[in-house]
């Protein structure tokens, strides 16, 4: 479908965009960017490795795709830690090939009309698979036989090995998952699949999401309980797996009040973010026995070398499988917006998406205050340019806009739509090609 959406591309089809400067909030002042048609190709920059299956979607003439772009529209990136000084006045959009944007300043973004993607999902049964494997090694003590019988003398003869190995295997002695209680903290993306594959393991599974939606619960198995308060969660489980997006609200939000209900020997898992835990507690937490293991995904000097931590260096997403998951789903999100104006999996912004079925559509950013929309389709219906189809959504203090008319967005009807209050950015979108996103 890519390839032939591009054949179809046209250099007389081209999109424009015109935006107030980042820092414009005063309804008072009318700071103007001159606005210009562009014409050239969507210029996207990469940081990191992002996987080949992705890159290979933006391989037509409408993309140029380089580490080294200069005033780039788009950004996909992985773990590189974004600045401000990356957000230049052409960027449009930045896709984040992973769950969290911890990396990226969605607040300043945001404020800059910009755009933040996620791909939520993408990497949840590479994630899935190591939350299994880390349930494993706390109930085993597999890594301790391990490195036993790599540090027996290689001169044992071969009869006294076995007797070495039938006395030494005592110390390793573990407990079985079936019939252990594990909770979910989080049932989403990676949390729910985690939940499931307990119960079929044998193990009674609570979870606890107060953002549950109706939706979402279809997904949680039927044996999962759901509980209302996270107290009781940690005063029931044997394993706790930490499946919550960092916060304000869950930054060390695993705290000594909460560790206090643990049964002693629990064993937590991380595979959310290292900041949602206190590493303190943790700690005191190991050393009075509450906690028997706690298994980290994110490397931190307090629990190196710790014999009761186990730690991988962020091993969750690295598989080959996630890394392309995550750049398929990277780049078709930041395709669809770019040449189409929809959203989907932003962080920052609604979810928008419009069915195009007319040559000529805009798109609009405007914060969220009363009358904008009013206004707008007021200087529309002023020029005569009749709205055969739109949609507005809002979120939090960001509403955006997609509407389809039956003729061209000239640049004066720009100029008169970024004049309105509140109005951040207006972008013209292409012709409709005959084969879409």
């Amino acid at each position: 479908m890519w390839l032939l959406w591009s054949v179809h591309w046209r250099t007389s089809d081209v999109y424009f965009e015109w935006f107030r400067e980042p820092s414009f909030r005063d309804e008072g002042e009318r700071l103007l960017v001159e606005p210009k048609p562009r014409t050239e190709k969507f210029r996207i920059q990469t940081f990191n490795q992002i996987a080949t299956r992705g890159l290979k979607l933006l391989a037509t003439p409408q993309y140029s795709v380089s580490k080294e772009q200069d005033s780039p529209h788009a950004i996909i990136l992985r773990s590189f830690p974004l600045t401000t000084d990356h957000l230049t006045s052409n960027l449009l959009a930045i896709a984040r090939a992973g769950a969290g944007v911890n990396n990226v300043p969605v607040d300043e973004c945001t404020e800059q009309g910009i755009l933040v993607f996620n791909t939520p999902g993408a990497n949840a049964n590479s994630v899935k698979e190591l939350v299994i494997a880390a349930l494993l090694l706390c109930a085993r003590d597999v890594i301790g036989g391990i490195e036993y019988v790599n540090n027996l003398p290689n001169v044992i003869p071969e009869g006294d090995l076995k007797q070495h190995v039938e006395e030494g295997k005592r110390r390793f002695a573990g407990r079985e998952l079936s019939g252990r209680t594990l909770g979910v903290v989080g049932l989403g993306a990676i949390g729910t699949p985690v939940a499931n594959i307990a119960c079929t393991l044998g193990m009674q599974v609570l979870g606890y999401d107060p953002f549950l939606s109706e939706t979402s619960r279809q997904n949680v198995d039927s044996r999962v309980e759901l509980v209302d308060e996270l107290k009781d969660l940690f005063a029931r489980a044997q394993f706790i797996s930490l499946h919550v997006p960092l916060s304000p609200k869950t930054n060390a939000f695993v705290n000594d009040e909460l560790l206090n209900y643990c049964h002693e020997g629990t064993c937590i898992l991380n595979f959310a973010r290292s900041e949602v835990v206190a590493p303190d507690a943790i700690l005191r937490a190991l050393e009075h026995g509450q906690l028997s293991k706690y298994f980290i995904d994110f490397p931190r000097r307090e629990f190196l070398n710790h014999p009761k931590v186990f730690t991988t260096p962020h091993l969750g997403a690295s598989t080959a499988e996630a890394e392309e998951n995550c750049a398929v789903m990277a780049v078709r999100q930041i395709q669809d917006f770019l040449v189409n104006g929809n959203i989907e999996n932003s962080v920052n912004f609604p979810s928008v998406k419009l069915e195009r079925s007319l040559d000529y559509r805009f798109t609009i950013t405007n914060w969220n205050q009363p009358g904008v929309l009013r206004e707008i389709l007021a200087v529309c219906s002023n020029v005569g340019l009749n709205i055969t189809d739109m949609i507005n959504k809002s979120r939090e203090n960001v509403a955006y806009n997609i509407l389809e008319v039956d003729g061209e967005v000239t640049d004066s009807l720009r100029t008169e739509l970024l004049a309105v209050p509140n109005v951040v950015r207006v972008r013209a979108l292409g012709r409709r090609n005959s084969n879409e996103l």
